[in-house]
């Protein structure tokens, strides 16, 4: 079974802002530093896919502006204390050590270029069952799937007293580069 690190692996968590103070906030592309990713496959067709993913990893990379990257928004400052809120108040590490996803199913939806893939994703220790589609985008594997932060009993972040906050929903991006 081949397995794949953050070298090969790029995991990418995007939030988006609400509240009444949502125009002085920013949306963010979140970075997952740590993980692994084990393929198994016959004959270069993936057959079950598992995923582990160390919560304590997870990076500010920038924050986005009408869905493009704006690297000079966030100061370092501004990014260590996201982070630290992170794992403060979202994902709690220090008790829920790893985020994983383990398929149940995958099926040829256009066989060598989309898959259905179906498991489970388990994020502070609640499970829920997920579907998604793996696609070929050029040299790469791509998979998304939207995800709703109460279902795994997370509160959205919010602060000044909830005019500034996050919304529920969270995207997650998998892309990894084919023939790796």
């Amino acid at each position: 079974m081949p397995t794949y690190d953050a070298t090969h692996v790029e995991l990418l968590v995007f939030t988006f802002k609400a509240g009444v103070l949502s125009a002085v906030a920013h949306d963010l592309k979140l970075r997952v530093e740590e993980l692994d990713l084990a393929v198994d496959e016959t004959d270069g067709v993936p057959q079950a896919v598992r995923l582990r993913c160390n919560p304590r990893s997870l990076r500010v990379a920038c924050a986005m502006k009408n869905g493009r990257e704006d690297f000079d928004a966030l100061s370092a400052k501004d990014k260590m204390e996201i982070e630290r809120n992170i794992e403060k108040d979202v994902l709690l590490p220090a008790r829920y050590p790893a985020i994983s996803f383990d398929s149940d199913r995958v099926e040829a939806v256009e066989p060598g270029k989309r898959f259905r893939v179906r498991g489970r994703v388990l994020i502070r220790g609640a499970t829920r069952a997920i579907e998604t589609t793996l696609e070929r985008v050029a040299d790469t594997w791509q998979a998304e799937v939207s995800l709703n932060q109460p279902d795994f009993g997370i509160k959205p972040f919010s602060a000044m007293l909830g005019s500034l906050k996050i919304q529920a929903r969270v995207l997650v991006r998998v892309r990894v580069r084919a023939g790796a």
